[in-house]
């Protein structure tokens, strides 16, 4: 059954739960993924400032997806004052550099993919002039840093295009997979909350993950995972359905309320 319509629900609060698929998604690019593990920039490690750095990646989404153009570019000055540390050495495995418009075209591309799975799944969304109308929507999640316009693809057919040619891209090493099974199973929280959540993170992660992907982080996954995963989503699907506007946005408009109080008070955005 569908449950509303247009862009109106298109940030949805419950899209967090494929928060960690999606990150495992974004550093599959391994100058994606080198760039967070090698990172200098203290104040956006997730291991080491959570709340800053889970604040940081929710407020973009909701300010690129929400907000202005003057608050997309403040915000823009904000995130580039912290990418401006993150490029290689050479010392580095690859080269990378968070200014480079091709990996940001990929993370930017990697959020929209999990936007339009998440209403796949939630929604129940089959009419292509919706989804069309959520893919435009959700154009300066790319646009919104280094990505011109140009570069992202025109509409869905072509951005399937580009999705599919850069699968090949994809490879997740030792390392970076070391630190992304630590995202998904929640070792940045203390200790009681990730041993009591963790494993279900880990479940719900793999279960929102693409095969390609899953099989890039080696979990396994079964015909009766894929049923438990999916009385998981019916539930929440239900209890969506009857959540007010508001409620179904939260985390995010509260998070862009948060940017236009710091914006007005002169804060740090970042």
């Amino acid at each position: 059954m569908r449950r509303g319509s247009g862009v109106e629900d298109s940030v949805m609060g419950v899209g967090l739960l494929a928060g960690a698929a999606n990150v495992i998604m974004q550093l599959s690019r391994p100058g994606v993924g080198y760039g967070v593990v090698e990172s200098r920039v203290d104040s956006g490690n997730l291991f080491k400032r959570p709340v800053k750095r889970t604040r940081t990646t929710i407020t973009y989404i909701a300010v690129a997806t929400l907000g202005t153009d003057e608050e997309r570019r403040a915000y823009r000055r904000a995130v580039n004052a912290q990418h401006a540390q993150v490029r290689s050495t050479e010392r580095s495995p690859v080269s990378y550099n968070a200014f480079d418009p091709e990996l940001q075209l990929w993370v930017a591309a990697c959020m929209y993919k999990g936007i339009e799975d998440v209403h796949r799944l939630f929604r129940d969304i089959s009419d292509p002039a919706e989804l069309d109308e959520i893919y435009r929507f959700s154009a300066p999640l790319g646009t919104t840093l280094q990505v011109r316009e140009d570069m992202w693809p025109a509409d869905r057919a072509e951005f399937d295009r580009y999705w599919n040619a850069q699968l090949d891209e994809v490879h997740i090493d030792d390392t970076v997979r070391e630190l992304l099974h630590d995202v998904a199973a929640l070792k940045f929280l203390p200790k009681p909350l990730s041993a009591a959540f963790g494993p279900l993170n880990v479940f719900l992660t793999t279960g929102f993950l693409p095969p390609r992907f899953r099989e890039e982080m080696r979990l396994p996954w079964t015909s009766r995972d894929q049923a438990r995963f999916d009385r998981i989503i019916e539930v929440l699907s239900a209890v969506l359905g009857r959540s007010p506007r508001p409620l179904r946005r939260f985390p995010f408009n509260l998070l862009l309320w948060d940017l236009r109080v710091r914006m007005r008070r002169g804060m740090p955005l970042a």
